[in-house]
């Protein structure tokens, strides 16, 4: 038979206007409103499985509010740190591969000063692609796939990236289309009456 567990008191006034103010807002996080709903429940005598029972919920997840709530007050309503998924690259890891993107790729043809067009290496590709940089980030002992270089690029807006293998998916350097470009030539046109197609 489970114990009985009910909300210890507020501390002080303040702390109860809080929970209470909490319990009824509308625009607040929906886990801190739930949670301030089972202590303000508590505090007006309901037991653990009426308290659920109302609010929808297992009686396991109101236990567990009203013991973190009973340990610390209303900083144990929230979200202990470090929930969620842990990043698998490091910031270390995403500013190399942003690093990566902004220098020369290895193939790219450069003029020597006496004239001759030479490459750093000759077999490297000559322009970066999500491909080229994912495999020169694992190169550099950084775990990475290609969609995640993509991601760190359009996040850091280091050029737009083209989607699929290959030349075409090279990084266009070709500046963003403003309202002063216009067309070359002029739409042809069909008069039929006002209507123009």
């Amino acid at each position: 038979m489970p114990k009985m567990l009910s909300a210890c008191p507020a501390r002080d006034a303040a702390e109860e206007k809080r929970i209470r103010k909490l319990a009824g807002a509308r625009h607040a996080p929906a886990d801190w409103i739930l949670r301030s709903k089972i202590i303000a429940l508590s505090w007006d005598g309901l037991r653990v499985p009426a308290i659920a029972d109302r609010l929808r919920c297992r009686e396991k997840t109101v236990r567990k509010w009203l013991r973190r709530f009973n340990a610390e007050g209303v900083d144990g309503l929230g979200d202990r740190p470090g929930c969620g998924r842990k990043r698998r690259i490091t910031e270390a890891g995403r500013s190399r591969i942003i690093e990566l993107v902004r220098g020369d790729p290895p193939g790219r043809l450069v003029r020597e000063p006496w004239g001759d067009l030479a490459a750093e290496d000759e077999t490297a590709p000559g322009e970066w692609t999500l491909d080229t940089l994912t495999a020169a980030a694992r190169r550099q002992g950084i775990d990475v796939h290609r969609s995640q270089v993509r991601r760190i690029l359009q996040a850091e807006g280091c050029g737009g990236v083209v989607p699929g293998p290959g030349p075409a998916a090279a990084i266009r350097t070709s500046p963003p289309k403003d309202d002063r470009h216009r067309p070359l030539h002029r739409p042809a046109a069909r008069h039929e009456g006002d209507l123009r197609r």
